[in-house]
């Protein structure tokens, strides 16, 4: 989906370097582990992290327990001795939570962000998502693409985003600052597509992965920050599309303008689909 850039300081391996399995089969995180990556120097700093990503997970209605175990951990202490250290377990939404929680203006932070959403958001589409076919994978997350759309629509008409024309623009926005400038119309002329074709059916699972990341998380600002006004609610759909550019930037990935086109439409697929299930 993103790809990190191999010249840089982090890779995948900077998180998955850290990940262990339990006897279930089930992966998870250490706290003090996850510190260090992070780039925490004091722990009960990051801590004060973790509290803040138990809370949002709290208000979730999420049940914290499920995702920030108790345990210890042994670190080691200086000249080789180590020492057992409370710590927890966490899962890899706990550590979605706590990276969107931490400190973005560090670049571990930030690729952490998109790394720990991306895959949280494949675990949540479906289950062994990386042996799903391409087109299984597109139709996957087109789906869940309308879903969130309906979500961002509503906390935009919270916001003051009223009118059809109105959300015109503040979707416009959105495509404007993760494609570097380009609007809808823009985006939809360089697909070659005919006049009543929609964009999002006639993406590929990379380039539909950064813009459900896009809507997800302007849903969410706009709704944690209470954001009023339909100009401060376009300017939020910039600015995180702009951040997802950058963020995909930074980790080496390709610019969603110049991924490739698919030959089939969503729609192709679903049709495809239902033939085999007859």
């Amino acid at each position: 989906m993103f790809f990190f850039n191999e010249t840089s300081d982090y890779n995948e391996n900077t998180f998955e370097g850290i990940k262990h399995i339990n006897k279930y089969g089930q992966e998870f995180w250490y706290a003090r582990e996850l510190q260090k990556a992070l780039e925490y120097t004091d722990y009960r700093n990051f801590e004060l992290t973790i509290f803040k990503a138990m809370d949002a997970c709290k208000n979730s209605n999420i049940e914290v327990s499920d995702h920030f175990g108790e345990t210890t951990e042994m670190v080691e202490i200086g000249s080789g001795a180590h020492r057992k250290l409370r710590s927890y377990k966490l899962s890899r939404y706990a550590c979605y939570l706590i990276a969107m929680n931490g400190d973005s203006s560090k670049e571990v932070i930030a690729l952490a962000q998109t790394y720990f959403a991306v895959k949280t958001r494949q675990q949540e589409l479906i289950e062994d998502y990386e042996q799903l076919t391409e087109d299984q994978k597109r139709l996957s997350i087109r789906r869940e693409m309308i879903e969130h759309n309906k979500s961002l629509a509503e906390a935009a008409q919270n916001a003051g985003v009223v009118t059809s024309q109105d959300f015109a623009i503040f979707q416009n926005k959105g495509y404007q600052g993760l494609y570097g400038g380009l609007g809808a119309k823009e985006i939809h002329a360089r697909k070659k597509l005919k006049k009543n074709q929609n964009i999002l059916d006639h993406m590929g699972s990379t380039e539909l992965a950064a813009n459900l990341f896009r809507a997800t998380q302007t849903d969410e600002k706009l709704r944690r920050e209470n954001i009023v006004g339909k100009e401060s609610a376009n300017r939020t759909h910039y600015e995180v599309g702009k951040k997802v550019r950058q963020t995909i930037r930074e980790l080496g990935g390709t610019m969603p303008e110049d991924l490739p086109t698919p030959n089939k439409s969503i729609k192709q697929i679903e049709n495809e689909q239902e033939k085999i299930g007859e």
